[in-house]
């Protein structure tokens, strides 16, 4: 896969690899079998079965131009952990962050974690890497949550109910990518979309999100990498107010039809997919007044110096709030089970994350408001006094749903400027994380 990366100190965006957490739905449903698992350990009731000891390891699956992304997720781990253990760590006991390895062998990584006796795991960041370690992850009992993967076919994959991700699925991005089209006046909307799974998932969400916005007609295109010019031009004999691209190999061919199309900047709207800092790749002012999406939050200002406390050489900080958000979710939801075992942690997590599982869910906590509470030691005077609580971290309130998904997306909104580089100009919610 190819990384495409934002650059820039860490007062600027965070750098991310586009492509690196997504996955067509042909190999999702041919591997959807695989695992083997039945039950549902998200709204199953357990009986405590650790051994006292909270250990939590890492899957970290980045390597090539991709690696800088294993820095950020190991120093949110290191800092999580750090900071649960001066609060007490779980049972009185030090939670353990077990030895890390970079491999991209997601399978081997997950089977050494099992044999290391890991009660949860955090990664991996390629969606496309997810089956492996969920099948073994979860025939062992251990709770996976990743801090990456987007590929809306993971909701469906057969995990027993032992697999949750703190980060949106790809289609989430959708009802952002209307809003900012409606927010600048649209009326109309044409989608340019690669021809791929992500590019067909997206392209329909936001299709169906355009209608039910009221946004009227919606013109569909598709294009293979390279071969953009016909869709563009189709976008520019239906006239819209907007023009949103999806897609991520084909992305900067297809800007580039788009401005030979004579389709101003200002009437872009970028994916995810899309997102990049262009520069001198595109003709003069081809995306002044561009605006993109990117899924996630910008890390605040005291994540970020605890994290360089951590790591003094760390220069990028992408999933970094979604790893610390997936760690203590972890601890919180072993101190509320009084028990770390895997599969404690998996049928409490909803509950502790604010979320739903639905009408089969076990009642994971005491009735009665939840005390929201933003960091481990935050969350124990409720969890000592019998009260609920409701974790939203530093990525923002993450309310698990019975698929394991977050159900609050955040998004950080990016303008270009005639210089076809793009600033940080605000940030959008969206409701669900899937369609």
């Amino acid at each position: 896969m190819t990384a495409r990366r934002r650059t820039g100190t860490l007062k600027s965006a965070p750098s991310a690899v586009w492509g690196a957490t997504a996955w067509g739905a042909a190999a999702v449903l041919a591997l959807g079998g695989c695992s083997g698992n039945a039950g549902n350990a998200r709204t199953a009731s357990v009986e405590a079965s650790g051994d006292g000891t909270l250990r939590i390891g890492l899957i970290l699956d980045n390597t090539g131009p991709q690696a800088f992304l294993n820095a950020a997720q190991l120093a949110a781990a290191k800092l999580a952990v750090q900071e649960i253990n001066a609060a007490g760590g779980h049972k009185g006991r030090p939670v353990e962050l077990l030895p890390q390895n970079t491999d991209a062998d997601t399978a081997a990584q997950a089977r050494e974690l099992v044999n290391a006796k890991a009660d949860v795991v955090i990664g991996p960041t390629d969606s496309s890497r997810a089956p492996a370690a969920i099948d073994v992850l979860s025939k062992a009992k251990v709770t996976l949550i990743s801090p990456a993967n987007t590929a809306a076919e993971l909701s469906k994959y057969n995990s027993g109910g032992y697999y949750f991700r703190t980060a949106a699925a790809d289609v989430a991005q959708a009802a952002v990518l209307v809003k900012l089209a409606r927010d600048g006046g649209a009326k109309s909307l044409a989608v340019v979309y690669e021809d791929s799974g992500y590019g067909t998932e997206v392209s329909a969400a936001v299709s169906a999100s355009a209608k039910g916005a009221g946004l009227a007609p919606v013109t569909l295109s598709a294009f293979k990498p390279g071969e953009a010019q016909k869709s563009a031009a189709a976008a520019r004999d239906a006239a819209p107010d907007a023009v949103v691209v999806i897609a991520r190999d084909g992305a900067q061919g297809a800007i580039a039809e788009l401005t030979n199309a004579g389709i101003p900047g200002n009437k872009l709207i970028l994916g995810d997919g899309a997102f990049q800092q262009y520069g001198s790749g595109l003709g003069s002012k081809a995306l002044d007044g561009a605006r993109a999406v990117v899924p996630g939050v910008f890390p605040s200002a005291h994540l970020q110096g605890e994290l360089v406390a951590v790591d003094a050489g760390l220069k990028d900080m992408t999933f970094a709030p979604e790893t610390y958000d997936a760690v203590n979710l972890a601890a919180v939801a072993a101190a509320v089970a009084d028990d770390d075992a895997g599969a404690s942690i998996a049928a409490t997590l909803i509950s502790v994350s604010g979320g739903s599982g639905g009408s089969g869910q076990t009642a994971a906590q005491p009735d009665g408001k939840p005390s929201v509470c933003k960091t481990y030691k935050d969350c124990l005077p409720a969890i000592k006094a019998g009260t609920a609580v409701d974790y939203d971290g530093e990525s923002g309130p993450v309310r698990f749903d019975a698929n394991g998904d977050v159900t609050a997306a955040n998004y950080m909104v990016f303008t270009y400027g005639a210089d076809n580089n793009a600033k940080l100009t605000g940030s959008e919610a969206a409701g669900r994380s899937a369609g």
